[in-house]
This record gives structure tokens, C-alpha cells and sequence, in this order.
């Protein structure tokens, strides 16, 4: 075995040394790899094939592009995967080369978009580098975790292992890995539209490229960096370019190809080339920059990029879009789309769906333009990525004003306002300055303070050298007459930084104007909301007319609410009453209490009587309706509700109840009347019928029908709920009291409670006394 390895390592040193002599460095680069390759096929030990293979495997420029590289590289992999496997029990070394082997694997997996059985190879990698206690393979498995989770759009996920990684990095002090981790960290905030935060993290992997770049004498190490600084100047142009200042965005574009075609970096030149092409579209030079989107389509496809290859496609379309040339935009949208589906690239498809979206619509075909945006915008909301959400509600917008629903179109239009402002806000344009300029401030304090040592040296030794008076007091002069300068330097400062504060004063007091107008506009919305909502609740009047002794609590935790209180005269002389609460609370609640109750009053118009039924009928109405909320299973909201059917002529009522109980006080005893352990809604136990109850009433009955809003309430001097029992114990100590003292004891009771927490639900309490 060591004749194996001292064999192997003699070899290749005679290999490297005869490739110095060679002419270029293709010729280098050519030879080692069929030296290698040689190697591979007479080597007689397996620890010397595990060598070879490593040493091919890295000479395999990642960036290499030709037919069938992928397929190579991981046949190549996963022959060193099965020649490590083979030793039993396996040392330490070979973990070493599993590790590398899986990790490459993973790496080759990922690019042809195989997320799955990328993220099962690193997760072994990750297994045996946490079992090695290698922190730098630790965090580079961490950092290949992370990059999966972004593609798939899991960004919380994305984030927990990019910061894992970052920790470990700067533990150990590997500036490359730290720089590469605070820009992937930088990439996703962009992403996600904070801007600030994504400046933050990139210009400080910026300044780390740079230090390694000036200092580290090694190739590889170098040639990495610039990598990643060719990756990191592009991210910056692109922060620039969706702040219209294309100047500058262009500046950090080309600053990035040129590091690129510097080391040969294929996937960044194809980035880069996308870059400057959407560039020159916004600058109205489409035939220029579909010259660039065509170069980068042709890298990428050469390198099988799937994601590259997406965004080249979707770029290409677009300009032929600007042309008005549809078929060919379509033809490039749908190719993009369908790359995009095989290698689950979701920020792929939600791009691809909002561009042919767009293209449908312009088309006349509303129908489709409308399913491809609201899929669109729904993965866009999933991952939170503020871009892709102005784009989809933009064209949904434009689809529901063609179909005439002004409401769905007012409300897709606000949202796409909210999101272009902000992505295009002033806090982000300054944001963006103010990063560059301490940037380039900080540069200066480097250069200058190494020049400031340079010149105290030699001034130093010219005193040592000169010790007259003369020259001291020349000297004394000269520093007085600095101080002067300095002095007169700083009062300009001191003057010119109180400009800028007072002008920051008055930008934020038109920025403090600007948000309570906003604020108004959305409290009038909100209040203009509520009036709506109380025109389908049960009316005083229709209340007053059947129920003559009653009190309705009635407390929503926002403006508007979830929970409701419904009454009808049925076809059949009796009077419905209905108490429910609504899934959700405030905007969202109340849309759906509006659902609920117009499919009350549904079932109401076809006939049915009877509590169940009515129940039955409205549980069905539901579920069709939030069929088409574009989940996969339909929606699973609705309702807990209690409805009672009074016969007050026979002194009795029936009832059927989902989920809320029913009280009843007689002669100070409490009587619950108990309910279906299911929602008005879609139920995992499938559909069963409600249950019809008949209660005979008395003079003197109190009835209680409530939503669980108080009950759940926190407060108290422990912050606990407030509970059933303690309610139950409450209403039976009050029931035989005048039913305006009830509501306000029930009121008092509640606010003290709560005390100073916040309303966690809306609070129904409805009481009815039978006289």
C-alpha cells in the first residue's frame, strides 16, 4: 500500500514538473489531465486511485464547457464514491475522500436541477464532516445545503444554513469562505426586496475579496476570489438598475464580465451578459442586447446551467415582446417555463408564468392570462419576493379590469403600487449611495493611514539626522500652520454636515406626511369596510320585532371581524338566529364572515328550514366556493357557528351547532348544550350531517350563544386565559340581572382581564332571556 502511494506521488511530481516546461497554459491544463487519466487506469491500490481521482476531478476546470461535461464529472465522482466505499472500516482518510466525493456528486446533481438527490449527498457529506470535526468542510456541506434550499424558494431554510455556515467560517478565520457567505446571505435580502441589508452584507464581502486578492499569493485562492467578486459587482449593478440609475448599474456590469473573462469564468460571463443585455433593453437598444442574451443562451446550454438557462430564455423573450414579435417571445417564454419545471426552479416558473401571462392577456386570451398570474402570484407571496409580486398583480390588475370586476382590480392595482414603491423607495436609492461612498471612504482610510506611517518614518529620521533648532522650530511652524488648516477644515465640515442634517430634518417630515396620508387612506378604507360588514348583520329592528328581552356583546379585535351575528324569518313562520366565528380576524375574517352569511341566506332562499339542514346546505355552498382559492386541495376555511330555530309560540326552539356550545341558565343552574366536533367547512373526517336538537324553554329561561373570543382571552394577573369555567361561574352570577347589566358586567369583566395585553380574537356574547 505505501509503494502505492509513494509510486503515485514520485509520478506526479515528474508530470507537474515536465508540465512547467509547456508552452501555454491550455497545453498544461491538457496534459495533466491525460497524465491523470493514465494514472487512473494502471494504478494497482486503492488509496493511489482515491489520489488520482481527486487530483483529476480538481483538475477539471468547473467552468469547463463541452458536450456531456456533467455526465463525466459525476461518473468520475461516483467511481471514487465506490472505491472509498469498498474499504471496511473506513479511516479517516477515506471519510475524507467520501465527504469530497458526495459533495461533488451534490454539486453536479444540483446543476441539472436533481434537488433531491443533491440535498441527500450533502446531507451525507455534512454527516461525515460533523464526524471528522473538519469546521471547513462543515461549513462548505452547510453552504451547498443552503444554495439547494434558495433554488427550491425555502428562504427561511436558506438563511438558517448560510448563517451556520458564516458562523463557522469566521471562526476559523477563512476570509474566502466568509466573503462567499455574506454574499449568498446579501443575495437572498435582495431578493426579498431589503435592499439596505443586502448592500450591507455585499459591500463587506467586497472589501474581504479585495484584502485576499492584494495579499494571498495563492492561484487558486486568487482566481476564486475574483470569482466571487465578479459575482459580488453584479449583484450591486443589478440593486442599481432596478433603481433606474443605469450608469451606474452598467459601471458594476462590466466591472464584473471583465474579472469573469479574466479567469474564465463561464457561468458568471453568462450572468453578466444577461445583465448588460436587460440593461440596454430598458435603454431602448433591444437588437444590441439580444446579442448578449444569445452569447449567455450559448454558454449555459453548453455547460447544461438549467437556471442559467431560464433567465437567458425568459431575457430573449422579452426582447422579442418589446418588439412586438409575439410568436418568437412565446416560443422563448415556453422554453424557459418548461426548463424551469424539470429543474424546480420556482423563481424560474413564477418569472415565466407572469411573462407569458402577459403575453396571453395582450392576446385576448383572459382566462389563461389570469391562471398563470394568480399561480404566479401565489408561489410569489409563498416565498415573499416583492418583484415578482408587483409583476403578478400588475397583469392581474389589467385581467380583472377586462373582465369588469373593478373591486379585484382596484385591489391587485394597490398591491402592485405597494410594491413598486417599495422596491423603488428613497430609503433604498440612499441606501445605495451611502454604501458606496463609505466604501470608497474607507478605501481611502487605508491608503491614507499607510502613507501617514511612510511619512512619520522619514520625518523621524530627518530630526534624528538634523537636531537643530532651526529645523525644530521650522517644524513647529509648519505643524501650527497644519493644526490652522486642520481647524479651518473641520469648521467647513461642521458647516456643511449641518446643511445636510437640516435637509434630512425636511426629508423626513415630507417622508412622516407621506406615511399618515397613507395611513389615512387606509384607515378610511378599512372604516368604509365596516359599514359594509354591519349592513349583513342581524339588524336591530329584525331582532327587536322577534326577541323582546336581549343583549349582543359584540367586540372585534380589529376595525372589522371574523365573528357575526345573523337573524331570518324562515319559510315556515319560525325565527333563525345564528352566532359564529369566522376563520380568521380583521380584513381577511370579515371577508369571510360576508361568505358565510350570504351562504346562510342561500339556503335560506331554497327552502330549508331546519337548523341541520340550513347548516348542511351552507357547509356545501362553502367548500364549492373555496374550490377556486388556487390551492391544491381547496380551501379548508368556514366557520364555528351555533343556529337556533325559536318556536316561541310552543316555548321552544331546535338547534344545531359546529363546534360551539350553547348555554342555558335556569333557576340558576347551568345547562350546556353541546355541538358537533366539526366546522361549517371542509372537514378531514369528510362530510357528516349536523345533528338536529329540540330544547323545550321556560319562563325565565337565560339563553347564551358566544364565539370563543373571551374565553381564550389572556390576561389576569399571570397572563393566563380567561376560560370556560371562570365564564360559566360569571353568567351564572349574573343571568337573573337585567340584560343591559349583564352586557355591561360582561364588558367590565373582559377589560379587566385583559388589562394592558393586546385582544387576541374577536368577542361575540349574545344573550336572550324567554319571557
Amino acid at each position: 500500500m505505501k509503494y502505492g502511494i509513494v509510486l503515485f506521488f514520485t509520478f506526479f511530481v515528474c508530470v507537474s514538473s515536465s508540465l512547467l516546461f509547456s508552452q501555454t497554459a491550455d497545453a498544461q491544463q491538457s496534459r495533466l489531465i491525460d497524465s491523470l487519466k493514465l494514472a487512473l487506469r494502471t494504478a494497482k491500490h486503492d488509496t493511489t486511485r482515491c489520489h488520482v481521482l481527486d487530483a483529476l476531478i480538481e483538475s477539471e476546470d468547473d467552468d469547463a464547457v463541452w458536450p456531456g461535461y456533467n455526465n463525466t464529472m459525476q461518473a468520475l465522482c461516483e467511481t471514487n464514491l465506490k472505491v472509498i466505499s469498498l474499504r471496511s472500516p473506513l479511516r479517516p482518510i477515506y471519510l475524507k475522500y467520501l465527504a469530497n466525493a458526495l459533495n461533488n456528486i451534490g454539486y453536479l446533481a444540483m446543476n441539472k436541477g436533481d434537488y433531491s438527490k443533491a440535498l441527500d449527498y450533502y446531507y451525507q457529506g455534512l454527516k461525515i464532516e460533523e464526524g471528522l470535526k473538519n469546521q471547513k468542510g462543515l461549513a462548505m456541506s452547510l453552504n451547498n445545503i443552503a444554495g439547494v434550499f434558495q433554488y427550491q424558494g425555502d428562504i427561511p431554510k436558506a438563511l438558517i444554513y448560510y448563517n451556520r455556515s458564516l458562523k463557522i467560517q469566521e471562526a476559523i478565520n477563512n476570509k474566502l469562505g466568509v466573503a462567499e457567505a455574506l454574499n449568498n446571505i446579501g443575495y437572498i435580502y435582495n431578493e426579498q426586496g431589503d435592499v439596505p441589508k443586502a448592500l450591507d452584507y455585499f459591500h463587506k464581502s467586497l472589501k474581504l475579496q479585495e484584502e485576499i486578492t492584494a495579499v494571498s499569493k495563492d492561484r487558486v485562492e486568487q482566481r476564486e476570489s475574483k470569482k466571487n467578486r465578479g459575482e459580488l459587482l453584479n449583484n450591486i449593478g443589478y440593486i442599481y438598475q432596478y433603481q433606474e440609475n443605469f450608469i451606474k448599474a452598467l459601471e458594476y456590469f462590466k466591472k464584473g464580465l471583465k474579472l469573469q473573462e479574466e479567469i474564465d469564468d463561464k457561468n458568471g460571463m453568462a450572468a453578466s451578459l444577461n445583465n448588460i443585455g436587460n440593461l440596454l433593453v430598458k435603454q431602448k437598444h433591444p437588437l444590441e442586447a439580444l446579442k448578449y442574451h444569445l452569447k449567455s443562451l450559448k454558454i449555459v446550454e453548453a455547460s447544461d446551467n438549467r437556471k442559467g438557462m431560464v433567465f437567458a430564455l425568459n431575457n430573449i423573450g422579452s426582447v422579442y415582446s418589446s418588439q412586438n414579435d409575439t410568436l418568437k417571445a412565446l416560443y422563448y417564454y415556453h422554453r424557459g417555463l418548461k426548463i424551469a419545471q424539470e429543474a424546480q426552479d420556482i423563481q424560474g416558473i413564477i418569472s415565466s408564468q407572469n411573462r407569458l401571462a402577459n403575453i396571453l392577456l395582450l392576446q385576448g386570451k383572459v382566462r389563461e392570462a389570469q391562471t398563470l398570474a394568480e399561480r404566479s402570484l401565489k408561489l410569489s407571496r409563498d416565498l415573499g419576493f416583492p418583484e415578482n409580486i408587483r409583476d403578478a398583480s400588475e397583469i392581474l390588475s389589467r385581467v380583472y379590469s377586462n373582465k369588469g370586476n373593478w373591486k379585484e382590480a382596484y385591489t391587485m392595482y394597490r398591491l402592485y403600487k405597494h410594491m413598486s414603491d417599495s422596491l423603488s423607495r428613497e430609503a433604498n436609492q440612499t441606501a445605495a449611495i451611502q454604501k458606496a461612498y463609505q466604501y470608497t471612504y474607507e478605501k481611502k482610510v487605508i491608503a491614507d493611514s499607510i502613507h501617514a506611517v511612510e511619512q512619520h518614518r522619514v520625518f523621524t529620521a530627518q530630526l534624528t539626522q538634523q537636531k537643530t533648532q532651526r529645523t525644530a522650530l521650522y517644524v513647529g511652524i509648519a505643524l501650527i500652520a497644519l493644526f490652522a488648516l486642520f481647524m479651518y477644515n473641520r469648521f467647513r465640515l461642521t458647516n456643511k454636515q449641518k446643511q445636510i442634517i437640516e435637509l434630512k430634518e425636511k426629508e423626513t417630515q415630507q417622508q412622516k406626511n407621506i406615511i399618515e396620508e397613507k395611513h389615512k387612506e387606509i384607515s378610511d378604507s378599512i372604516y368604509y369596510a365596516e359599514r359594509i360588514q354591519h349592513s349583513f348583520l342581524a339588524s336591530t329592528a329584525m331582532l327587536d320585532k322577534h326577541l323582546k328581552d336581549y343583549f349582543v356583546m359584540f367586540k372585534p379585535k380589529d376595525v372589522v371581524s371574523g365573528d357575526f351575528y345573523w337573524a331570518a324569518e324562515l319559510p315556515n313562520g319560525h325565527f333563525a338566529f345564528a352566532t359564529a366565528d369566522s376563520t380568521g380576524h380583521g380584513v381577511p375574517g370579515a371577508i369571510m364572515s360576508i361568505l358565510n352569511i350570504t351562504s346562510l341566506e342561500k339556503a335560506v332562499s331554497e327552502g330549508f328550514c331546519e337548523p341541520s339542514d340550513l347548516l348542511n346546505e351552507t357547509r356545501i355552498t362553502i367548500i364549492e366556493r373555496l374550490k377556486k382559492d388556487g390551492s391544491a386541495e381547496g380551501g379548508k376555511d368556514g366557520m364555528d357557528a351555533s343556529l337556533i330555530c325559536f318556536d316561541l309560540a310552543n316555548r321552544s326552539f331546535s338547534y344545531a351547532a359546529a363546534n360551539n356550545p350553547l348555554l342555558v341558565i335556569r333557576d340558576n343552574q347551568l345547562i350546556e348544550l353541546p355541538a358537533d366536533k366539526m366546522p361549517v367547512g371542509k372537514f378531514e373526517k369528510g362530510v357528516t350531517p349536523f345533528t338536529q336538537n329540540q330544547f323545550a324553554l321556560q319562563k325565565g329561561d337565560m339563553i347564551y350563544a358566544l364565539t370563543d373570543g373571551l374565553p381564550d382571552q389572556f390576561g389576569g394577573l399571570k397572563g393566563k386565559k380567561f376560560m370556560y369555567k371562570h365564564l360559566k361561574t360569571l353568567l351564572i352570577s349574573i343571568a337573573s340581572q337585567p340584560v343591559t347589566d349583564q352586557k355591561q358586567k360582561l364588558e367590565n369583566a373582559f377589560d379587566t382581564w385583559r388589562g394592558n395585553l393586546e385582544q387576541v380574537d374577536d368577542v361575540t356574547v349574545v344573550g336572550i332571556r324567554i319571557s
